[in-house]
Protein backbone atom coordinates (compact mmCIF):
# COMPACT_ATOMS: atom_id res chain seq x y z
CA UNK A 1 0.00 0.00 0.00
CA UNK A 2 1.45 3.44 -1.26
CA UNK A 3 1.32 6.67 1.11
CA UNK A 4 2.60 10.11 1.71
CA UNK A 5 4.35 11.52 4.42
CA UNK A 6 4.33 15.35 4.96
CA UNK A 7 8.32 16.31 4.67
CA UNK A 8 10.06 19.41 3.67
CA UNK A 9 7.86 21.69 1.89
CA UNK A 10 6.49 18.40 -0.55
CA UNK A 11 5.85 14.90 0.20
CA UNK A 12 7.73 11.75 0.46
CA UNK A 13 5.56 8.29 -0.68
CA UNK A 14 6.79 5.21 0.68
CA UNK A 15 4.99 1.53 0.40
CA UNK A 16 3.84 0.12 3.92
CA UNK A 17 2.30 -3.28 4.61
CA UNK A 18 -1.52 -3.30 3.31
CA UNK A 19 -2.63 -4.01 6.96
CA UNK A 20 -1.17 -0.75 8.38
CA UNK A 21 -3.29 1.31 10.06
CA UNK A 22 -2.92 5.24 8.48
CA UNK A 23 -3.85 7.33 11.27
CA UNK A 24 -4.79 11.28 10.23
CA UNK A 25 -6.95 14.36 11.50
CA UNK A 26 -10.13 14.46 9.93
CA UNK A 27 -10.20 16.17 6.78
CA UNK A 28 -11.33 19.55 7.15
CA UNK A 29 -11.79 21.87 3.85
CA UNK A 30 -10.33 25.22 4.14
CA UNK A 31 -13.15 27.89 4.30
CA UNK A 32 -14.37 29.08 1.34
CA UNK A 33 -13.61 32.71 2.14
CA UNK A 34 -10.39 32.80 4.36
CA UNK A 35 -10.24 36.28 4.95
CA UNK A 36 -13.86 36.96 4.98
CA UNK A 37 -13.78 34.63 7.88
CA UNK A 38 -11.26 36.59 9.80
CA UNK A 39 -12.66 39.64 9.80
CA UNK A 40 -15.87 38.10 10.52
CA UNK A 41 -14.35 36.64 13.69
CA UNK A 42 -13.22 40.34 14.52
CA UNK A 43 -16.43 41.66 14.22
CA UNK A 44 -18.10 39.18 16.10
CA UNK A 45 -15.59 37.91 18.55
CA UNK A 46 -15.81 35.76 21.33
CA UNK A 47 -16.35 36.88 24.56
CA UNK A 48 -15.43 40.15 23.93
CA UNK A 49 -16.62 43.55 22.18
CA UNK A 50 -15.33 43.79 18.95
CA UNK A 51 -11.68 44.84 18.36
CA UNK A 52 -12.05 47.71 16.36
CA UNK A 53 -13.96 49.68 19.06
CA UNK A 54 -11.54 48.21 21.55
CA UNK A 55 -8.61 50.64 19.84
CA UNK A 56 -8.10 53.90 19.82
CA UNK A 57 -6.53 55.72 17.25
CA UNK A 58 -3.93 56.94 19.56
CA UNK A 59 -2.74 53.56 20.65
CA UNK A 60 0.03 51.47 20.63
CA UNK A 61 -0.35 48.68 19.24
CA UNK A 62 1.54 45.14 19.69
CA UNK A 63 1.39 42.17 17.63
CA UNK A 64 2.70 38.92 19.02
CA UNK A 65 3.30 36.25 16.21
CA UNK A 66 4.48 32.86 16.07
CA UNK A 67 8.04 32.66 14.79
CA UNK A 68 9.13 30.49 11.70
CA UNK A 69 9.20 27.15 13.20
CA UNK A 70 5.46 27.32 13.30
CA UNK A 71 2.89 26.82 9.92
CA UNK A 72 0.71 30.06 11.69
CA UNK A 73 -0.73 31.79 8.66
CA UNK A 74 0.72 35.68 9.85
CA UNK A 75 0.62 36.34 5.82
CA UNK A 76 -2.92 36.20 6.59
CA UNK A 77 -3.77 36.87 10.14
CA UNK A 78 -1.58 40.04 10.32
CA UNK A 79 -3.16 42.08 7.42
CA UNK A 80 -6.20 40.80 8.69
CA UNK A 81 -5.60 42.71 11.78
CA UNK A 82 -4.18 45.87 10.47
CA UNK A 83 -7.03 46.29 8.09
CA UNK A 84 -9.71 46.12 10.86
CA UNK A 85 -7.25 48.53 12.52
CA UNK A 86 -7.18 51.05 9.99
CA UNK A 87 -7.88 54.14 11.78
CA UNK A 88 -4.20 53.42 14.35
CA UNK A 89 -1.31 54.42 12.14
CA UNK A 90 1.28 52.21 10.71
CA UNK A 91 3.91 53.46 13.05
CA UNK A 92 1.86 52.97 16.07
CA UNK A 93 2.08 48.98 15.27
CA UNK A 94 4.90 46.73 16.50
CA UNK A 95 4.60 43.31 15.53
CA UNK A 96 6.90 40.81 18.14
CA UNK A 97 7.98 37.94 16.73
CA UNK A 98 7.81 35.02 19.51
CA UNK A 99 10.83 33.65 19.36
CA UNK A 100 11.00 31.66 23.06
CA UNK A 101 14.02 29.97 22.78
CA UNK A 102 14.35 30.14 19.23
CA UNK A 103 16.97 31.90 16.78
CA UNK A 104 16.18 35.25 15.55
CA UNK A 105 14.24 35.30 11.65
CA UNK A 106 15.79 37.54 9.19
CA UNK A 107 14.42 39.77 6.87
CA UNK A 108 13.74 37.67 4.52
CA UNK A 109 12.23 34.94 6.68
CA UNK A 110 9.92 38.20 7.50
CA UNK A 111 8.70 38.62 4.39
CA UNK A 112 8.01 34.71 3.75
CA UNK A 113 6.08 34.74 7.05
CA UNK A 114 4.73 37.80 6.65
CA UNK A 115 4.55 38.90 3.29
CA UNK A 116 6.79 42.01 1.71
CA UNK A 117 3.80 44.89 2.36
CA UNK A 118 3.69 44.37 6.05
CA UNK A 119 7.50 43.98 6.25
CA UNK A 120 8.12 47.39 4.37
CA UNK A 121 5.43 49.03 6.42
CA UNK A 122 5.50 48.31 10.12
CA UNK A 123 8.31 47.57 12.63
CA UNK A 124 9.03 44.26 13.48
CA UNK A 125 10.97 42.83 16.28
CA UNK A 126 12.40 39.18 17.54
CA UNK A 127 11.81 38.84 21.17
CA UNK A 128 15.34 38.24 22.93
CA UNK A 129 14.88 36.06 25.64
CA UNK A 130 18.60 36.74 27.76
CA UNK A 131 18.75 40.50 26.92
CA UNK A 132 17.40 42.02 30.05
CA UNK A 133 16.80 45.33 28.58
CA UNK A 134 14.45 44.55 26.19
CA UNK A 135 12.28 42.59 29.44
CA UNK A 136 10.42 43.66 32.25
CA UNK A 137 9.48 41.86 35.13
CA UNK A 138 5.35 42.09 35.37
CA UNK A 139 5.32 39.75 38.38
CA UNK A 140 6.11 36.25 40.25
CA UNK A 141 4.41 32.85 39.18
CA UNK A 142 3.50 30.21 42.13
CA UNK A 143 5.67 27.64 39.94
CA UNK A 144 8.91 29.65 41.68
CA UNK A 145 10.46 32.19 39.56
CA UNK A 146 9.81 35.93 38.59
CA UNK A 147 7.99 36.60 35.08
CA UNK A 148 9.90 38.44 32.77
CA UNK A 149 8.38 39.84 29.41
CA UNK A 150 9.02 41.74 26.00
CA UNK A 151 9.14 45.11 27.11
CA UNK A 152 7.35 46.84 24.40
CA UNK A 153 4.48 44.03 24.52
CA UNK A 154 3.95 44.70 28.26
CA UNK A 155 4.02 49.06 27.62
CA UNK A 156 2.15 48.87 24.62
CA UNK A 157 -1.72 50.65 24.73
CA UNK A 158 -3.37 47.32 23.07
CA UNK A 159 -2.29 43.55 23.09
CA UNK A 160 -2.88 41.26 20.52
CA UNK A 161 -1.82 37.56 20.25
CA UNK A 162 -2.37 35.07 17.16
CA UNK A 163 -1.50 31.98 16.42
CA UNK A 164 -2.34 28.53 15.50
CA UNK A 165 -4.20 25.68 17.69
CA UNK A 166 -3.19 22.31 17.30
CA UNK A 167 -2.46 19.38 20.12
CA UNK A 168 1.06 20.16 21.57
CA UNK A 169 3.05 17.52 23.07
CA UNK A 170 3.25 18.78 27.02
CA UNK A 171 1.23 21.85 27.23
CA UNK A 172 -1.90 19.56 26.32
CA UNK A 173 -2.55 22.40 23.23
CA UNK A 174 -0.92 25.30 21.41
CA UNK A 175 -1.99 28.70 20.74
CA UNK A 176 -3.64 31.19 22.68
CA UNK A 177 -1.19 31.92 26.04
CA UNK A 178 1.31 30.13 24.68
CA UNK A 179 1.94 32.93 22.20
CA UNK A 180 2.92 35.07 25.06
CA UNK A 181 4.39 31.99 27.32
CA UNK A 182 7.24 30.72 26.51
CA UNK A 183 6.62 32.95 22.92
CA UNK A 184 7.62 36.40 24.38
CA UNK A 185 9.10 35.54 27.95
CA UNK A 186 12.66 35.92 29.83
CA UNK A 187 14.95 32.92 29.93
CA UNK A 188 14.63 32.57 33.62
CA UNK A 189 10.33 32.42 33.39
CA UNK A 190 11.34 29.78 30.00
CA UNK A 191 13.32 27.75 32.34
CA UNK A 192 10.92 27.16 34.84
CA UNK A 193 8.20 26.79 32.51
CA UNK A 194 10.75 24.00 30.66
CA UNK A 195 11.98 22.35 34.41
CA UNK A 196 12.48 18.68 34.27
CA UNK A 197 9.44 18.23 36.97
CA UNK A 198 7.46 20.22 34.70
CA UNK A 199 7.91 18.66 31.36
CA UNK A 200 7.88 14.91 34.00
CA UNK A 201 4.78 15.41 34.69
CA UNK A 202 2.35 12.37 33.61
CA UNK A 203 -0.73 15.08 32.63
CA UNK A 204 1.72 17.16 30.71
CA UNK A 205 0.99 15.80 27.47
CA UNK A 206 -0.86 15.71 24.24
CA UNK A 207 -4.56 17.37 24.21
CA UNK A 208 -4.63 17.11 28.09
CA UNK A 209 -5.73 20.56 29.58
CA UNK A 210 -6.91 19.17 32.85
CA UNK A 211 -4.42 19.82 35.92
CA UNK A 212 -1.68 20.34 33.27
CA UNK A 213 1.39 21.99 35.05
CA UNK A 214 2.73 23.34 31.61
CA UNK A 215 -0.70 25.10 30.88
CA UNK A 216 -1.96 26.43 34.28
CA UNK A 217 1.50 28.05 34.23
CA UNK A 218 1.14 29.28 30.74
CA UNK A 219 -2.38 30.59 31.93
CA UNK A 220 -1.30 32.30 35.33
CA UNK A 221 1.93 34.55 33.24
CA UNK A 222 -0.87 35.49 30.76
CA UNK A 223 -2.78 37.23 33.72
CA UNK A 224 -0.48 39.07 35.08
CA UNK A 225 -0.19 40.93 31.57
CA UNK A 226 -3.25 39.60 29.79
CA UNK A 227 -3.19 40.24 26.02
CA UNK A 228 -6.80 42.32 24.95
CA UNK A 229 -7.09 40.17 22.26
CA UNK A 230 -7.02 36.84 20.71
CA UNK A 231 -6.79 35.26 17.02
CA UNK A 232 -5.86 31.93 16.41
CA UNK A 233 -6.80 29.80 13.52
CA UNK A 234 -6.98 25.81 12.93
CA UNK A 235 -5.41 24.30 10.11
CA UNK A 236 -5.32 21.56 7.64
CA UNK A 237 -2.55 19.38 6.18
CA UNK A 238 -2.64 21.79 3.68
CA UNK A 239 -1.77 24.22 5.88
CA UNK A 240 -5.14 26.32 4.95
CA UNK A 241 -7.29 27.52 7.37
CA UNK A 242 -10.15 25.24 8.75
CA UNK A 243 -12.33 27.74 11.19
CA UNK A 244 -11.04 31.38 13.16
CA UNK A 245 -10.77 31.66 17.07
CA UNK A 246 -10.95 35.23 17.93
CA UNK A 247 -11.87 37.18 20.86
CA UNK A 248 -11.15 36.89 24.94
CA UNK A 249 -8.01 34.94 25.54
CA UNK A 250 -9.80 32.20 27.33
CA UNK A 251 -12.49 31.26 26.13
CA UNK A 252 -11.77 31.92 22.74
CA UNK A 253 -9.20 29.55 23.17
CA UNK A 254 -11.12 26.69 24.95
CA UNK A 255 -13.21 26.69 21.95
CA UNK A 256 -10.65 26.53 19.86
CA UNK A 257 -9.62 23.48 22.09
CA UNK A 258 -12.42 21.71 21.36
CA UNK A 259 -12.65 22.14 18.32
CA UNK A 260 -9.30 21.35 17.41
CA UNK A 261 -9.32 17.79 19.99
CA UNK A 262 -12.59 16.77 18.47
CA UNK A 263 -10.56 16.65 14.37
CA UNK A 264 -7.37 15.63 15.77
CA UNK A 265 -7.06 13.02 18.17
CA UNK A 266 -7.41 9.77 17.22
CA UNK A 267 -8.34 6.40 19.24
CA UNK A 268 -6.51 3.63 18.71
CA UNK A 269 -7.32 -0.38 19.88
CA UNK A 270 -3.74 -1.40 21.03
CA UNK A 271 -0.53 -0.51 20.29
CA UNK A 272 1.37 -1.45 17.53
CA UNK A 273 5.07 -2.59 16.87
CA UNK A 274 6.20 0.11 14.53
CA UNK A 275 4.95 3.22 14.30
CA UNK A 276 6.20 5.57 11.39
CA UNK A 277 5.54 9.36 11.56
CA UNK A 278 6.21 12.68 9.80
CA UNK A 279 6.96 15.72 11.35
CA UNK A 280 4.07 17.47 9.89
CA UNK A 281 6.31 18.74 6.83
CA UNK A 282 8.03 22.27 6.98
CA UNK A 283 8.34 24.59 9.03
CA UNK A 284 7.72 22.01 11.68
CA UNK A 285 10.80 19.90 10.80
CA UNK A 286 13.65 22.17 10.06
CA UNK A 287 15.30 20.53 12.72
CA UNK A 288 15.99 17.80 14.64
CA UNK A 289 14.70 19.85 17.92
CA UNK A 290 11.47 20.37 16.39
CA UNK A 291 11.13 16.61 15.35
CA UNK A 292 11.04 15.49 18.59
CA UNK A 293 7.13 16.01 18.15
CA UNK A 294 7.09 13.68 15.71
CA UNK A 295 8.69 10.85 17.83
CA UNK A 296 6.35 11.89 20.97
CA UNK A 297 2.66 11.47 18.60
CA UNK A 298 4.07 8.24 17.78
CA UNK A 299 4.97 7.49 21.47
CA UNK A 300 1.51 7.42 22.50
CA UNK A 301 1.01 4.02 20.19
CA UNK A 302 4.19 2.62 19.92
CA UNK A 303 4.96 -0.84 21.73
CA UNK A 304 7.51 -0.64 24.72
CA UNK A 305 10.01 -2.16 22.54
CA UNK A 306 8.77 -1.10 19.69
CA UNK A 307 10.37 1.02 16.86
CA UNK A 308 9.60 4.71 16.04
CA UNK A 309 10.31 5.60 12.28
CA UNK A 310 10.60 9.60 11.64
CA UNK A 311 10.71 11.15 8.68
CA UNK A 312 11.75 14.73 9.18
CA UNK A 313 13.73 16.61 6.78
CA UNK A 314 15.50 18.47 9.26
CA UNK A 315 17.15 21.12 6.57
CA UNK A 316 17.99 23.90 9.29
CA UNK A 317 20.70 20.65 10.94
CA UNK A 318 20.04 20.23 14.70
CA UNK A 319 19.46 23.21 15.35
CA UNK A 320 22.13 25.51 15.36
CA UNK A 321 20.87 27.71 18.33
CA UNK A 322 20.76 26.26 22.10
CA UNK A 323 22.37 23.87 23.91
CA UNK A 324 20.66 21.14 22.18
CA UNK A 325 23.55 18.98 20.40
CA UNK A 326 25.61 19.51 23.34
CA UNK A 327 23.44 18.38 25.79
CA UNK A 328 23.04 14.97 23.97
CA UNK A 329 26.97 14.53 23.81
CA UNK A 330 27.01 14.24 27.82
CA UNK A 331 25.76 11.17 28.56
CA UNK A 332 26.20 7.38 26.73
CA UNK A 333 22.51 5.94 26.99
CA UNK A 334 18.97 7.74 27.00
CA UNK A 335 18.93 6.57 30.73
CA UNK A 336 21.94 8.52 31.48
CA UNK A 337 20.55 11.80 30.32
CA UNK A 338 17.19 11.22 32.18
CA UNK A 339 18.90 10.80 35.09
CA UNK A 340 21.24 13.59 34.42
CA UNK A 341 18.37 16.15 33.69
CA UNK A 342 16.49 15.11 36.74
CA UNK A 343 19.20 15.96 38.97
CA UNK A 344 17.89 19.46 40.38
CA UNK A 345 21.41 20.64 39.90
CA UNK A 346 21.24 20.03 36.76
CA UNK A 347 19.75 23.35 34.70
CA UNK A 348 20.57 24.53 31.15
CA UNK A 349 19.29 25.64 28.14
CA UNK A 350 16.79 23.07 26.24
CA UNK A 351 17.10 20.49 28.23
CA UNK A 352 13.67 19.61 27.98
CA UNK A 353 13.61 18.94 24.71
CA UNK A 354 16.51 16.23 25.39
CA UNK A 355 14.68 15.28 28.40
CA UNK A 356 11.11 14.46 26.30
CA UNK A 357 13.68 12.72 23.41
CA UNK A 358 15.13 10.44 26.34
CA UNK A 359 11.50 9.45 27.57
CA UNK A 360 10.92 8.49 24.15
CA UNK A 361 14.21 6.43 23.46
CA UNK A 362 13.97 4.47 26.51
CA UNK A 363 10.51 3.47 25.80
CA UNK A 364 11.20 2.47 21.85
CA UNK A 365 13.88 2.40 18.83
CA UNK A 366 13.81 5.99 17.16
CA UNK A 367 15.08 5.50 13.34
CA UNK A 368 15.20 9.20 11.50
CA UNK A 369 14.89 9.40 8.02
CA UNK A 370 16.15 13.24 7.24
CA UNK A 371 19.21 15.05 5.63
CA UNK A 372 21.69 14.98 8.40
CA UNK A 373 24.76 12.95 8.35
CA UNK A 374 25.05 9.70 9.95
CA UNK A 375 27.10 10.74 12.73
CA UNK A 376 24.73 13.80 13.51
CA UNK A 377 21.79 11.44 14.06
CA UNK A 378 24.25 8.52 15.76
CA UNK A 379 25.45 11.62 18.09
CA UNK A 380 21.74 12.17 19.69
CA UNK A 381 21.46 8.37 20.41
CA UNK A 382 19.24 8.04 17.33
CA UNK A 383 19.36 5.46 14.24
CA UNK A 384 19.32 6.46 10.33
CA UNK A 385 17.42 4.89 8.03
CA UNK A 386 18.08 6.18 3.97
CA UNK A 387 15.10 3.57 3.23
CA UNK A 388 11.77 3.27 5.15
CA UNK A 389 10.84 0.32 3.22
CA UNK A 390 13.85 -1.19 3.58
CA UNK A 391 14.40 -0.91 7.23
CA UNK A 392 10.56 -2.32 7.48
CA UNK A 393 11.60 -5.28 6.00
CA UNK A 394 14.62 -5.96 8.46
CA UNK A 395 11.98 -4.89 10.85
CA UNK A 396 10.29 -8.13 10.63
CA UNK A 397 13.36 -10.29 11.53
CA UNK A 398 12.87 -8.57 14.99
CA UNK A 399 9.03 -8.35 15.51
CA UNK A 400 7.87 -11.42 13.05
CA UNK A 401 6.16 -10.68 9.80
CA UNK A 402 3.03 -10.31 11.26
CA UNK A 403 4.32 -7.04 12.85
CA UNK A 404 1.77 -4.61 13.71
CA UNK A 405 2.38 -0.95 11.61
CA UNK A 406 0.43 2.46 12.07
CA UNK A 407 1.56 5.31 9.96
CA UNK A 408 1.07 9.38 10.81
CA UNK A 409 1.68 11.12 7.41
CA UNK A 410 0.76 14.08 9.04
CA UNK A 411 3.03 13.54 11.93
CA UNK A 412 1.95 15.53 15.46
CA UNK A 413 -1.33 16.92 13.40
CA UNK A 414 -2.15 13.49 14.47
CA UNK A 415 -2.72 12.57 18.20
CA UNK A 416 -3.39 9.36 18.38
CA UNK A 417 -4.15 7.39 21.93
CA UNK A 418 -5.09 3.97 23.25
CA UNK A 419 -7.71 4.57 25.48
CA UNK A 420 -6.79 1.87 28.52
CA UNK A 421 -3.78 2.46 28.27
CA UNK A 422 -1.49 3.70 32.01
CA UNK A 423 0.75 6.71 31.63
CA UNK A 424 4.10 7.10 30.28
CA UNK A 425 5.65 7.83 33.12
CA UNK A 426 8.53 10.01 32.51
CA UNK A 427 10.96 9.76 35.78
Amino acid sequence: METQLLYGKSNLTINVPDRALILEPKNLPSLADEMGALKEALINPIGSPPLKEMVKATDKVAIVISDITRPTPNEKLVPALIEELSHVPFENFVIINGTGTHRDQTEEEFVQMLGQWVVDHIRIINNHCQDEETLVKVGHSKFGCDVYLNKEYVEADFRIVTGFIEPHFFAGFSGGPKGIMPGIAGIETIMTFHNARMIGDPLATWGNMVNNPLQEMTREINMMCKPHFMLNVTLNREKQITNVFAGELIEAHDQGCIFAKAHAMTKCEQRFDVVITSNSGYPLDQNLYQAVKGMSAAHKIVKKGGTIIVASECSDGLPNHGNYADILKLAKTPQALLDMINDPEFKTFDQWQVQKQAVIQVWADVYVYSLLEDEQIHQAMLKPTHNIVETLEQLKEKYGEDMSVAVLPLGPLTIPYVEEAEYIVEK
